[in-house]
């Protein structure tokens, strides 16, 4: 649903700046209408007032100042117009791309724990839709890992919360530096936090496990919770 919606959005956007570019191509055909327009005018000044004399051509033109104004008047009030059409173009084109960028950025987050800074829960069929789907073109492995974090519970009770809270943050920052860009970890549960190996066998992925146990072994040996064994 998740991908048929961005789907959806990324495809009015570029009917938006496809509609945004045949008007800018729209200014440029004014601009070239009133530029052959100027151009026969002065063709049709010349060519009557045009004789020759000793083997030149010689050209005595007499143009009235309203017709000079009036030119003026209709160049200045043209370009004026094209300016501030393009400017308004500019300024429609900016707003679409920031109003994107935006709700990107919200659906993101949506997507995003706050508190350990990875995929959530609710982006858990997004996510596992794109590496199934992927998994089945390439016909490539697919692991999925699911942890789980021993006696959570009773370092909330003995350290409070907010300590619970930054053993939750560290054990993401670990798990998401035991896997590659190409994969995702996801917080499934309060404790539990599920891992998404593309291109990854099961006997492969033992390897990200033991490395998972090294970076979690080293970090508790690290002290970080000193009075709990």
């Amino acid at each position: 649903m998740d991908q048929a919606k961005r789907e959806s959005v990324l495809s009015h956007v570029s009917r938006e700046l496809s509609h945004l570019e045949k008007r800018d191509w729209e200014l440029w055909l004014i601009v070239s209408f009133t530029g052959v327009l100027v151009g026969i005018g002065f063709l049709a000044l010349l060519f009557p007032a045009a004789f020759l004399k000793q083997g030149s051509f010689h050209f005595e033109i007499s143009v009235s100042k309203p017709l000079v104004f009036g030119l003026i008047a209709m160049l200045t009030l043209t370009n004026t117009y094209v300016v501030t059409r393009r400017l308004e173009l500019r300024k429609l084109r900016e707003r679409l791309i920031s109003s994107t960028i935006q709700n990107e950025l919200v659906r993101l987050q949506s997507f995003t724990d706050p508190l350990t800074e990875i995929y959530n829960r609710r982006s858990l069929e997004d996510m596992a839709s794109r590496y199934i789907s992927h998994a089945k073109r390439s016909k490539r492995p697919l692991t999925f890992l699911l942890v789980d974090v021993d006696r959570f519970k009773e370092v909330n009770t003995r350290f409070g919360h907010l300590t619970g809270d930054f053993v939750l943050a560290e054990i993401a920052a670990l798990l998401k530096t035991s896997v590659r860009g190409s994969d995702a970890v996801v917080r499934y549960g309060g404790d539990e936090f599920l891992i998404i190996l593309a291109d990854t066998s099961a006997v492969d992925a033992s390897a990200v496990v033991e490395r998972s146990k090294n970076y979690i072994r080293d970090w508790n040996r690290a002290g970080h919770l000193e009075a709990f064994q």
